[in-house]
């Protein structure tokens, strides 16, 4: 047994004692009872799969961390108390995608637990949002940090005046939540119009053949698991009201909710303006109180500062380790910022000869 399997095996303890812990914590933190005790099953089956992992390492002869609760589960659990578990479910869906390519141990029974309607009635829901507010929290603000600390230094690098790396570095913060706050809204709104028309289209033929329509329907029962002759009296129950099934039309063929749509397009384009111009703000802060290489020296600090809390953000739904997905941003961040640093420096001897 080599050193390489042994870290693994504790990698693959971790992520499924961390699990654990987080289906117990969203298991107490909910208000529908019937969620709870599919949450507390699906912690006892990450608690098996823990044991495995425990007994892999016993057989060879490695030392088997003790429990403790990782900091990946603590955040999500003062977010889940801050916001409810809704918010943080997209977040642990993404992450348990990544946490079964991870450890390959059996998971039917894991997968069992979510089958039943209740927990799948969540899940389509959490499905349908307009999108996990959480990433798209960290992913905002990661582009607009990125891109003005890469903009910042490149005026640095010209050797330009303070004044004129600020006027920068604030332009670039409006310019560049305006572009991302405009391709939100036409993102939200462009998706909108798609599902809208296929409403329509759904609309019309259900008018014309009713019968068509609930033929349709008993298949995609028929194709869920259910009897041939309980589906067809579903359906036929179903399109009697034709807006209710073209209501089950949209949210089993589009998987849709329709009186959602995709979200608010205004809401998605002042959310993106504001994310963005968060993460932007970083670099250039220091220039509004500083000058000279203590601003530049500032403008390194506050963006570091700010990469940290990206990257930890990023490890939440990516199920990285966090010191991996910290030193990660670092890593492309100064990449960008020195590339940008160096032709801004080249431009400005040009310019000035």
């Amino acid at each position: 047994m080599t050193k390489r399997h042994i870290r693994r095996y504790r990698d693959n303890l971790r992520i499924e004692r961390d699990n654990a812990s987080l289906y117990d914590m969203l298991a107490t933190l909910t208000d529908d009872a019937r969620l709870s005790m599919a949450y507390r099953r699906i912690a006892d089956g990450e608690r098996t799969n823990a044991h495995f992992w425990e007994s892999r390492l016993h057989e060879a002869g490695a030392t088997v961390p003790s429990p403790r609760v990782g900091l990946r589960v603590r955040v999500l659990g003062v977010f889940a108390r801050a916001f409810g578990t809704g918010f943080v479910m997209p977040t642990v869906v993404r992450r348990e995608h990544a946490d079964h390519a991870a450890t390959p141990v059996d998971r039917e029974a894991h997968r069992d637990h979510f089958a039943g309607p209740d927990v799948a009635e969540s899940t389509h829901r959490h499905r349908v949002q307009s999108g996990n507010t959480l990433r798209a929290a960290v992913l905002g603000a990661n582009d607009g940090l990125v891109s003005n600390a890469s903009l910042v230094m490149g005026m640095a690098g010209a050797a330009t005046s303070d004044r004129a790396i600020l006027l920068a570095g604030l332009a670039g913060m409006v310019a560049g939540a305006c572009s991302m706050a405009l391709g939100e809204w036409l993102s939200v709104n462009s998706s909108r119009e798609f599902y809208q028309a296929r409403i329509t289209e759904r609309a019309e033929r259900l008018a014309v053949s009713p019968e068509d329509g609930a033929h349709h329907i008993a298949t995609i029962y028929r194709d869920k698991g259910m009897a041939p002759e309980a589906a067809e009296h579903l359906a036929g129950h179903l399109a009697e009201s034709p807006r209710t099934a073209l209501d089950t039309l949209v949210r089993e063929d589009l998987g849709i909710d329709p009186a959602e749509l995709g979200g608010s397009a205004w809401g998605a384009a002042v959310s993106s303006f504001c994310l963005f111009a968060s993460g932007a703000l970083f670099p250039a802060a220091p220039y509004l109180f500083l000058k000279g290489h203590a601003a530049l020296l500032g403008c390194m600090v506050t963006t570091a500062c700010g990469l940290a809390l990206i990257g930890a953000g990023t490890s939440l739904f990516t199920g990285r380790r966090m010191s991996f997905s910290i030193a990660r941003q670092f890593a492309i961040t100064l990449v960008a910022v020195a590339i940008t640093y160096g032709i801004g420096h080249v431009l400005g001897t040009l310019v000035t000869g």
